[in-house]
């Protein structure tokens, strides 16, 4: 009897305690009162701080709207994936979000490769994904250039990020000699080196080299050299902050003064801890977002984030915040989590109040909305400029 009995208390226990571990984070709701977004970012790896500041970001705009009571009567709950800072990671991590979690909806990712890898994934699904800061336009774009039905971003394209920083460095750095160092192993490296030098060339400059390297590579310091005796006025490098930083403090250590300029995959304080802050002297890099912008939503966001993480927020920390907020609108204009009318609120995205400025989704899926160029200045990035589409 003493035996039966210990079986009915053992088995009571567990029913509380599977009952406690659904209703986790949802103030005790049961799971059909919970919205559940699935979230693939780059939790360890190489782009480690890139998605540490967007699920941070992402984390913050999850607060306040279950502050307010959430979305459609539900709080709100995210379910993270590690994307390992690898696209093959990405498009498991995003398997495991929609089969194994169950997600209706999808959010994440900050490199373009592993975007790209991930939505094919949720397009084969018909599951709406929305990319946090891939800025390569074959993100929204399948082989064939047609428009992915099923996939946004919330960031701005590289064909644009490319043209402001050739013309940054044509019209206010008035240099006319480039050389372009690219990552031939990223397609986000890869697509800016492109759109930068097509609007350089455009605008009467001149690129007299292009040299390359590959993602995880340490020493720079011998195709440094060969680029020093080029004859550039300035060097071009569109990569992620690990590789950028080594390439930055090696030139320098070459005696190579020239201005070095980048783009958004520089934006983790992870850069200066690499290049230090000597080196990082007469750089400049195009960006979604600076912290020191003076619109209220910008000031409001700085100072909540703070709170928050005892931190300044990054450009991933804002667009992980901004991309969060965009998907819980459309959430809320869809009036469901159905992915057919949750994907026809986010491409019918007009006028969106988001901290990074003003979002409308264009026709291809993709964010309209400024840059902004970042300066070094003691080590510490400085906004210089915001440039409107």
């Amino acid at each position: 009897m003493r035996g039966k009995l210990l079986t009915v208390a053992v088995s009571a226990m567990l029913a509380t305690s599977i009952f406690a571990a659904g209703c986790g984070g949802s103030g005790g709701s049961k799971k059909s009162d919970v919205i559940k977004i699935g979230v693939v970012s780059e939790m360890t790896g190489s782009n480690a701080t890139y998605g540490t500041s967007v699920v941070n970001g992402m984390k913050l705009a999850l607060k306040e709207v279950n502050a307010k009571g959430g979305i459609l009567g539900k709080k709100v709950e995210i379910v993270v994936a590690d994307s390992k800072s690898e696209p093959a990671e990405a498009a498991n991590a995003m398997s495991k979000v929609i089969n194994q979690d169950k997600t209706p909806l999808v959010m994440g990712i900050f490199t373009s490769s592993s975007a790209i890898a991930a939505c094919n994934v949720s397009e084969a699904s018909k599951v709406p994904f929305l990319a946090i800061g891939a800025t390569n336009p074959k993100v929204t774009l399948d082989k064939n250039d047609k428009v992915k039905p099923n996939t946004f971003r919330v960031c701005f394209i590289d064909p644009f990020q490319g043209t402001v920083g050739a013309n940054f460095v044509l019209n206010e750095l008035k240099l006319k000699k480039a050389v372009i160092f690219v990552d031939n192993s990223s397609d986000y490296s890869k697509g800016l080196a492109e759109f930068f030098k097509k609007a350089y060339t455009a605008g009467g400059g001149q690129v007299v080299g292009q040299e390359a390297y590959l993602q995880k590579d340490t020493d720079f310091k011998a195709i440094l050299t060969k680029i020093k005796t080029m004859g550039a006025e300035v060097l071009y490098v569109p990569g992620y902050y690990e590789e950028v930083g080594k390439i930055i403090k090696q030139a320098r250590e070459l005696g190579m003064t020239v201005p070095i300029v980048g783009g958004d995959g520089w934006d983790s304080p992870k850069l200066a801890e690499i290049a230090g802050a000597g080196p990082l002297k007469n750089t400049y890099f195009t960006n979604h977002y600076s912290p020191d912008s003076t619109s209220s939503e910008s000031k409001a966001f700085v100072a909540a984030y703070e709170k928050e993480y005892k931190a300044k927020p990054d450009a991933p920390a804002v667009l992980g915040y901004d991309g969060a907020k965009l998907m819980f609108d459309a959430i809320a204009r869809a009036g469901s989590t159905d992915g057919a009318k949750v994907s026809a609120a986010l491409a019918a995205t007009k006028g969106f109040k988001a901290v990074t400025g003003e979002t409308s989704l264009n026709a291809t899926h993709d964010a309209v909305k400024s840059a902004v160029i970042i300066q070094f200045i003691n080590g510490k990035q400085t906004f210089r400029a915001t440039v409107k589409p």
